[in-house]
This record gives C-alpha cells, sequence and structure tokens, in this order.
C-alpha cells in the first residue's frame, strides 16, 4: 500500500508540536517553514550573516528526528556562558554553517537531515531573506515578525518587504498532495506568511486534496482576541479564500487550571472557545476532543493524540 502524502504549512513550536506525533505515523510527510523570523538567536545570524531565517527550520528538523536524547540535548544547547557565541543554540549554527558551505538550503537541509535520521522532507518557504510587515487598524507599519508579535495595537494583516521567489519544491510537494494542512501556531506569523504569495494560494486552491486547519489552543494578544475556533478559520480564509478549508481539528475541553488564569493575567492569552453553532450553516467537517497536555509547564497540543485525529482522518474520511 501506497503511504498518504501530507503537506504541511507552519512556523516553529505550533508546528514542531504536531510533527513530534504525525512522524510515528505511516504516512509522507513534507512540512514547509516559513523563514521571516527575526527574532533572538536567528535574527542576529541573519543580521550578520544575510540569510533566511534559520530557527524554525531547525527546530522543525529536530522535531521530526529519530535520535536518541543525548543527541537531543546536543542540538538544542545554547552557549548561555559565552559572549562571542550569544546564546545560539547548536542547531541553528549547524545549519547556519551548512547554508555557508552549501549556499543554499536545498543543499544544507538534507545533510542535517541525514544526520538527524529525518523520515519526511522539510522545505523552506523561500531561499531569500525576506521580512514580515504588519499593517496596523490605523494604517502604520510594524517591520519584522517579532515587532509584529510585540505590537500592542491591533494588526490588520501582513505582508512582506519584498518580493520573493517560492521554493519551487513546494509546488511539487502540492501536486500528490492528498491533505494539505494549516498547522497550529501564530496565524500573523506562522500561518498566514505562506498565504501572502497569491501563486501559491492559487496552487494550494487548485490541488483536489482537502485543506485541514489544526485549530490553535489560545488565542493571541494583538492578533486573535476573542476569536473562536470558527473566527480562526474565517480569518485564514480571508487569505486562502472563501469556503476554502474543509476540516477543523479543535478542541473542544475547558481549560480551567492555575496556568489557564496565569496565561489570561500574565500573557494575556485566553482559551480559544469551539462555539458548534457557529458551524451550523458551515460544510466544514468538525474533528473536536481534548487536545491539550501540560509540558515544561506550558499548554501543548498533545502532539500524540492529535496526530491519531489526523491519521485517522487520512484513513477514513478520504475514502468517502
Amino acid at each position: 500500500m501506497n503511504m498518504k502524502k501530507i503537506v504541511i504549512f507552519g512556523g516553529g513550536s505550533g508546528l514542531s508540536q504536531l510533527l513530534k506525533g504525525l512522524k510515528l505515523f505511516p504516512i509522507e510527510i513534507t512540512a514547509v517553514v516559513t523563514v521571516a523570523d527575526n527574532g533572538a538567536s536567528t535574527g542576529r545570524l541573519r543580521k550578520e550573516l544575510n540569510i533566511p531565517a534559520v530557527g524554525d527550520v531547525s527546530k522543525v528538523m529536530l522535531s521530526m528526528a529519530n535520535i536518541d536524547q543525548d543527541v537531543m540535548d546536543l542540538m538544542n544547547y545554547r552557549f548561555t556562558k559565552s559572549k562571542t557565541l550569544g546564546n545560539h543554540s547548536v542547531k541553528n549554527l549547524l545549519l547556519t554553517a551548512l547554508l555557508d558551505l552549501k549556499g543554499s538550503f536545498d543543499s544544507a537541509i538534507p545533510i542535517l537531515a541525514d544526520l538527524l535520521d529525518i523520515k519526511g522532507t522539510v522545505l523552506p518557504l523561500t531561499e531569500d531573506s525576506i521580512n514580515l510587515v504588519g499593517i496596523t487598524e490605523d494604517g502604520k507599519k510594524i517591520y519584522g515578525e517579532e515587532q509584529i508579535t510585540k505590537c500592542a495595537k491591533k494588526i490588520d494583516y501582513v505582508m512582506y518587504d519584498k518580493d520573493f521567489t517560492v521554493n519551487p519544491k513546494v509546488y511539487d510537494a502540492l501536486k500528490s498532495a492528498d491533505l494539505i494542512i494549516f498547522s497550529s501556531g501564530s496565524l500573523l506569523t506562522s500561518i498566514v506568511p505562506h498565504l501572502i504569495d497569491k501563486t501559491l494560494v492559487k496552487a494550494i486552491n487548485d490541488v483536489k486534496a482537502p485543506k485541514m486547519y489544526v485549530c490553535n489552543l489560545f488565542t493571541q494578544p494583538g492578533e486573535t482576541d476573542d476569536f473562536t475556533v470558527y473566527d480562526h478559520i474565517k480569518y485564514l480564509e480571508k487569505y486562502l479564500g472563501e469556503n476554502k478549508v474543509n476540516v477543523v481539528i479543535a478542541n473542544n475541553t475547558i481549560m480551567s487550571s492555575k496556568l489557564a488564569t496565569k496565561y489570561a493575567s500574565e500573557e494575556l492569552k485566553d482559551p480559544v472557545i469551539f462555539d458548534l453553532k457557529e458551524f451550523n450553516n458551515s460544510d466544514i467537517q468538525i474533528i473536536a476532543d481534548k487536545l491539550f497536555t501540560v509540558e515544561d509547564g506550558y499548554y501543548r497540543h498533545d502532539s500524540l493524540k492529535t496526530a491519531y485525529l489526523i491519521f485517522s482522518y487520512i484513513m477514513d474520511g478520504l475514502k468517502k
């Protein structure tokens, strides 16, 4: 039996969490990753070397890796005591070195993939060094992904600071996809950045494969305040086009812990409400369940359970 092929679009943490579960199932994964991050270690490397962002790509690659814990710890190690090495992680430095040696992600990523024993494919959205620009509701431009995330004003929409070329391998992967997934993660800085290029959006919509959205657990301040699950989909469709999302996976279980209260009071993040009535006139297939777990003091998607729901849909839903 030929394995089903999925193409999943996302950024760093949200996409990585899903892939930790998905890699355990017999499916062929192509993960498409944004490269516009300009914060922390990645931002400094970009500024010094004029390269696309390596942080999200290296994080996603590590989530798909089949390595023991010691090697995982090595890859995640940061040089916190060194001013010269500037708190960079080993995985970021390795990918940056390979970019310098090979000249492109296309040549560098396969080498790191072999080192990490990755089953699947990781594709950067582009080889170009580009930056996100957020436009606030009053028309002010906010330059940079980090600045958009920290912006106190409501961001109306995002764009890039210049034209860029979409990685041609993304188009190739779409042509044979059985399912297209938009990962959990920041809508404005992890998901929508894939949907700014109109040619890529057309290619996504031209594919007959269903389009699935894995909804976030929490709202993002200044981005998705008070958004329900349905609001997330409608925002995504502002870029993708109306009625393009076919399936949504969402959490339907209340989070009422001290941690949830802390999220609300300190980070201004609230659980995303799932209101079934909002879908009364919709053809969107809903897969709702308890999706959250707590890891290292943070709410995360339960990677194994979410991946199981996705795999179950692939095996059952695609036959209908």
